[in-house]
């Protein structure tokens, strides 16, 4: 596995690809955007390490003009202390992020469970669409409609909403669905939780502020009704 760690500072370039190389990796290393997107064109890696605080084009204009070439797993790392949902930039196809100083262990964790997560899966057998009110989702063909009309969900939006249909009427914990969906890894993390929720109900709910099919139950979690 081909990992490419893009970061200006030198050292932790060094440190990274030593790490990594450890570990059993084949590395390269960028210092700016563009040395990143020229490897990246000429030699795509299995994976990306992204600094978001890059100077002249930062982490996040990288990432978009990654997403253009390629379909790569990218871990952002980063030191700024910005919104949940920039620094976790799943809307844009980021697929994890760690804070600096982060410790190798951590890092090496969340590289392979974000490479579990993209890779490919055998298919799995056909099963009926789950309909939960006007919500109708096709397991199989990452296919949701409301009231007919298809939604456009990111892959984490549609396997959280798959989760909470599973479980219609029943209300299911944040740290259940960290599990189920993120991985055990993120334990402890249920911001990740709660920003997908809006998300989802952004997409789902009439009035989002007031939602009237995925309900927050205090303290406990979210369940979907009908």
């Amino acid at each position: 596995m081909h990992i490419l760690i893009v970061d200006d500072d030198a050292l932790l370039r060094r440190s990274l690809a030593f790490n990594l190389e450890q570990a059993g990796y084949q590395t390269s290393t960028a210092a700016t955007a563009e040395d990143a997107l020229a490897q990246a064109s000429l030699y795509p890696p299995g994976l990306v390490l992204l600094d978001i605080g890059l100077p002249g084009m930062d982490g996040l204009d990288v990432l978009r003009r990654l997403r253009q070439q390629i379909d790569m797993p990218v871990i952002f790392l980063t030191a700024r202390r910005r919104e949940l949902d920039q620094i976790v930039g799943l809307e844009l196809g980021a697929d994890d992020y760690v804070t600096k100083p982060f410790d190798i262990d951590v890092l090496l964790a969340r590289i392979k469970a974000v490479l579990r997560r993209s890779a490919p899966v055998a298919p799995a057998p056909r099963t009926d669409p789950i309909v939960v009110g006007d919500i109708s989702i096709d397991p199989h063909g990452h296919i949701v409609s409301l009231g007919g009309d298809p939604l456009d969900l990111s892959p984490r939006e549609f396997d959280l909403l798959l989760a909470l249909a599973a479980e219609a009427g029943r209300v299911v914990s944040v740290d259940e669905l960290l599990a189920r969906i993120w991985g055990a890894e993120f334990s402890g993390e249920p911001q990740v939780v709660y920003v997908h929720i809006r998300w989802l109900r952004e997409k789902l709910e009439d009035d989002p502020s007031h939602p009237r099919r995925i309900l927050t139950v205090r303290g406990v979690g979210y369940k979907l009704v009908s």
